[in-house]
C-alpha cells in the first residue's frame, strides 16, 4: 500500500532546475530517433496481419513537474508512424515519460487519435537499462479509458510496454496489448516492437535553457 506524507501542499525546496540530469532509467531514451523496420502484428477479419513500418519519435526534456510534495522529471514525446506502402499515418501517438525519484516510480502517459487514453506504471532503479510499465483496464489508476465504440469492438485489457536501453546509443521496445476483439472468444496480443536509432540530440528543459542564458550573460 502507498504511503503518503500528511503534508500534501508543501512542494520541495531542492528542486534541480535540470531535467536532463535526474532522468534515470529514462535519460537514453531523450533526442530524436527513427527506425525503418518496426514490426507490428494487429488483428484484421480474415486474420493476424503483419507490418512493417516506419517510426519517427521525438522526446524532449519538460520542466520538473511537482504535485505537493511528489517531484518528477520527465520527456515529452511524439511517435508519428506510417509504412512504405502508404503515405497516409499509420499510427500516431503523444504523452510523457515521467521519473519520480524518491520512489522509483516510472510512468508513461499515452493519448492516441481514435479516442483512446491510458496510464501505465512501474518501478525501476536510476541506473537500470531496462524496465516496463503496464497499465489495465478498469483500474482508476494507471488505467486505460477509450471511446465507447473501442471498448465494445477492441476492448483494451491490458497494456504493456518494455524498453531495453543499448550500448550502442540505441534504445529497443516491444509492446503487447491485450485486445478482445468483438465476436472472438480469445483476446488478441497485439504486438509492436522496434529498435530506434539517433537522429537528433537531447535538448536542455525550458528553465535549464533558459538559466543557461542567464548565466552565459554575467
Amino acid at each position: 500500500m502507498n504511503t503518503f506524507p500528511l503534508d500534501i501542499f508543501t512542494e520541495p525546496s531542492d528542486v534541480d532546475p535540470d531535467t536532463l540530469a535526474n532522468l534515470g532509467p529514462l535519460r537514453p531514451l531523450a533526442g530524436v530517433w527513427r527506425a525503418e523496420k518496426g514490426m507490428d502484428v494487429n488483428p484484421k477479419a480474415e486474420g493476424p496481419e503483419r507490418r512493417v513500418f516506419i517510426e519517427t519519435n521525438h522526446i524532449h526534456a519538460i520542466d520538473p513537474q511537482t504535485n505537493g510534495p511528489q517531484l518528477f522529471y520527465g520527456l515529452r514525446y511524439h511517435i508519428h508512424i506510417n509504412t512504405a506502402e502508404e503515405d497516409i499515418t499509420f499510427h500516431e501517438q503523444v504523452g510523457y515519460w515521467l521519473w519520480e525519484p524518491a520512489t522509483g516510480l516510472v510512468l508513461q502517459t499515452l493519448a492516441i487519435p481514435r479516442g483512446q487514453v491510458a496510464l501505465a506504471a512501474g518501478h525501476a532503479n536510476a541506473e537500470d537499462k531496462s524496465f516496463f510499465v503496464q497499465s489495465t483496464r478498469g483500474a482508476t489508476s494507471y488505467g486505460i479509458c477509450s471511446t465507447d465504440f473501442l471498448d465494445k469492438s477492441f476492448r483494451t485489457d491490458a497494456y504493456r510496454i518494455e524498453i531495453i536501453c543499448n550500448a550502442d546509443d540505441s534504445w529497443s521496445y516491444v509492446t503487447h496489448t491485450r485486445l478482445g476483439v468483438h465476436g472472438d472468444k480469445q483476446t488478441f496480443d497485439h504486438t509492436d516492437r522496434n529498435t530506434l536509432r539517433r537522429i537528433g540530440p537531447a535538448q536542455p528543459n525550458p528553465l535549464a535553457r533558459i538559466l543557461a542564458l542567464r548565466k552565459s550573460a554575467t
